[in-house]
């Protein structure tokens, strides 16, 4: 990317200032990976020759939606409102979720995966059971399915420690002449299930739809969710960027990409091109891993905790 002047990186030469500049030296954009993989690596003289720019477009992509995959340790995170349909809408860039929790009171609880189906789809019956079908042949639907309204309900019941256990207070007990008895409290009852030992509410991603399904006790609450992107920012090329550190290996990854599927390369320029792919790959990961000795003493230091 350009050089910009210090006025223009902290004030982006406005008053007041903007923040659209600020960190931006660390890294470069997909534009200009394009340009000087074109410039320096392409050519008449060169290894790769006679090779269109979409070409080196596409194996540029390619090479950061993989970073961003296996890489990357920038986590994207979005805070949205549970509806009263208790669904968290996915990111348009979403891959995969890395924690989702609850904020509350200033304070971010962890949510657990529910292992159960909360959700799924229906058709509509008729009295006898059979399938109905609208004036075109499509299976018709209902909005919602039995699973879905008692979800919404809050009348589903839970295998996990929270509101909807069936038994008292999220306990296991003995009802006896009206009152409960319980023998240990939750967390210290001997063979108790820590799979669903949870208090907080639950959730289950639908990939197909495309939503988090929450149980009710995320009604009007907030939640955020922590994911891995794939780096592509919408589809908008002047966004996307990668990081310096990775810079290399982009090229030596369109490198390969188009020497590999090229017709009449030997092997061994193949080869080569794969050794320096993979080296890059693994000296990039290890810059980026931000090893510091002051997380390393702070780790170091849990070692003193008394325990009972």
């Amino acid at each position: 990317m350009a050089y910009l002047s210090q006025f223009q990186y902290y004030t982006n030469g406005t008053n007041p200032a903007e923040e659209t500049n600020w960190g931006s030296y660390q890294y470069t954009s997909l534009s200009d990976i394009v340009n000087n993989f074109m410039a320096i690596y392409a050519g008449n003289n060169e290894l790769v020759n006679n090779v269109e720019r979409y070409q080196v477009l596409f194996h540029a992509k390619r090479a950061i939606q993989e970073l961003n995959y296996d890489a990357f340790k920038e986590i994207k995170a979005l805070e949205l409102s549970v509806d009263n349909e208790l669904r968290f809408v996915l990111p348009s860039d979403y891959v995969n979720w890395v924690r989702i929790s609850l904020y509350r009171d200033g304070v971010i609880f962890p949510l657990t995966e529910n292992i159960q189906l909360n959700s799924s789809s229906a058709y509509l019956q008729d009295n006898e059971s059979r399938v109905l079908f609208d004036q075109d042949g499509n299976i018709l639907k209902p909005e919602y399915s039995n699973i879905d309204i008692e979800r919404i309900k809050g009348t589903k019941k839970s295998i996990y420690l929270n509101e909807n256990n069936p038994n008292f207070n999220g306990r296991e007990g003995w009802c006896c002449d009206g009152s409960w008895y319980f023998e240990y409290n939750v967390g210290a009852r001997y063979g108790l299930n820590t799979e669903t030992a949870n208090a907080n509410p639950t959730f289950r991603i639908d990939k197909s739809a495309g939503v988090i399904n929450f149980s009710s006790g995320m009604l009007d609450k907030i939640a955020i969710l922590e994911y891995v992107s794939d780096g592509m920012e919408g589809g908008d090329i002047a966004s996307i960027s990668v990081n310096k550190l990775f810079e290399d290996y982009v090229y030596a990854h369109i490198k390969y990409a188009i020497l590999s599927s090229k017709l009449g390369v030997q092997e061994y320029i193949v080869g080569r091109s794969r050794k320096e792919k993979t080296a890059l790959l693994r000296n990039a990961k290890i810059r980026i891993s931000n090893i510091h000795p002051g997380r390393l003493l702070m780790n170091l230091r849990g070692q003193n905790k008394w325990l009972k």
